[in-house]
């Protein structure tokens, strides 16, 4: 196996665990993920056709009843993909009205959205009707290009297939590089530059080729020469797919980020959120469930449900104060203190996870609802802030035993009135 043959597993590879990756938020996440179903269309239909140009699959279509099969299948996969991210590039843009000013390169994308369809039509049919009468498949091939240099049936079959190609990548290129000139993030720059210059690439590789294709027609190369041609194109590709599948990965790293700490926090919070929803089932839209059961549900995105729990736990928390004294809040700071959280960044999450857990004691037990107490409102600045302060106070609140809750919630109850009557002294018909 050659350098270039294993680069080629490698980079189908890569573009296929990028498919995968983004395949969960393209089928079942919000609207916004939905619109990315193109661009996962382009990494589907660009995984396979990099497996058909895998030295093992390739020579086993080339050989088999339909000479060369790798190729045409190659093509047709390729071809859908290019549809894909064409179709991608028009829905990024779609929050623009169709009236008033509309900027100049999203006209242009509409434009061109207007014609992918049916150019990608006319290109499968073309091909295929190009494939099966003006090729010569007389011996199956190994290098494509190469082997077929210098034939004009080949050299017709692969221009229609670089010119749709070549401009699907010039359009890429140009729309891409005006959004990397625009973007805010460095993160959405890098990935956007490499895409775009991934996409540049593409277009010298389909011009390069198709030159060489035409000029084989007139003067033929040797078969060194052919070889040596096609393995740098091929090694030029191969640099392309790499700088694309990185580049659009790299924006999707700081969602992906996003959710793994949404995750965490999910974790984290479960604990405190299932025994509240336990204690005020009417509270939740849906029953509480195991923790692999909340993780694994796709029919809420995770930011939505951290959000959901946010509000649930401060709900229940209000509901909290009609069982239990105005005291309880200082004996709880008490008992943080006793425990030698001197830190106030511990000292309070600890302090509320101790007024939560006795306040759930004393519900549990019975206790009739009356005047809410007194609590220490926590000033938190957005939403993240909010969940920040709430996984702080789960996280403390699974460290609180049920004993000494109780002996928090105790320490709490107001003392017994204690008032004396006064003695009484006798009357005077009494003493008479």
């Amino acid at each position: 196996m050659t350098p270039l043959d294993l680069a080629g597993y490698l980079i189908a590879v890569l573009m296929t665990a990028v498919a995968l990756w983004r395949m969960p938020a393209a089928l079942w996440g919000d609207e916004e993920d939905k619109r990315r179903r193109a661009l996962w269309g382009c990494y589907a239909g660009f995984a396979a056709a990099l497996w058909t140009k895998t030295r093992a699959v390739r020579i086993a279509l080339n050989d088999s009843a339909v000479t060369d099969l790798a190729v045409l299948i190659k093509h047709y996969t390729a071809t859908i993909a290019i549809l894909a991210i064409l179709s991608y590039i028009v829905a990024i843009y779609g929050q623009y009205p169709d009236a008033g000013t509309v900027p100049r390169h999203v006209r242009f994308a509409r434009a061109i959205q207007q014609v992918a369809a049916k150019a990608s039509i006319a290109t499968l049919i073309l091909l295929t009707v190009l494939f099966f009468t003006v090729v010569d498949r007389s011996v199956p091939s190994d290098r494509f290009v190469a082997d077929h240099a210098g034939q004009w049936g080949a050299t017709l079959y692969m221009s229609v297939f670089y010119l749709y190609l070549g401009a699907a990548s010039a359009v890429c290129a140009y729309q891409w590089a005006l959004a990397t000139a625009g973007a805010g993030l460095r993160h959405l720059r890098v990935g956007l530059g490499m895409m775009t210059f991934a996409m540049f690439i593409g277009v010298g590789y389909t011009v390069s080729r198709t030159l060489f294709l035409w000029v084989s027609v007139v003067d033929t190369p040797s078969e060194s020469f052919a070889l040596h041609f096609d393995e740098i194109t091929e090694a030029a590709q191969v640099v392309l797919f790499a700088f694309f599948a990185v580049g659009a990965s790299i924006p999707a790293l700081s969602k992906g980020r996003r959710r793994a700490k949404l995750w965490r926090a999910q974790v984290k919070l479960h604990g405190l959120w299932r025994e509240l929803m336990t204690a005020f089932p009417e509270q939740p839209f849906d029953p509480p469930a195991s923790l692999a059961r909340e993780l694994t549900r796709f029919d809420t995105p995770a930011d939505l449900r951290i959000d959901r729990w946010a509000a649930d736990i401060a709900d229940a928390v209000e509901k909290l104060r009609h069982y239990v004294p105005d005291t309880l809040l200082p004996a709880a700071k008490a008992a943080a203190a006793a425990d030698g959280s001197a830190d106030p960044d511990r000292a309070g999450p600890l302090a509320e996870a101790y007024w939560i857990k006795a306040a759930l004691t004393a519900k549990n037990s019975g206790v009739p609802a009356s005047t809410a107490a007194a609590v220490e409102t926590q000033h938190a600045t957005d939403q993240d802030g909010e969940v920040a302060w709430l996984v702080r106070v789960a996280t403390a609140y699974r460290t609180v035993p049920q004993d000494r809750a109780a002996q928090v919630l105790a320490d709490a109850a107001p003392a017994p009135s204690t008032a004396t009557a006064a003695p009484r002294t006798a009357s005077t018909e009494e003493t008479a």
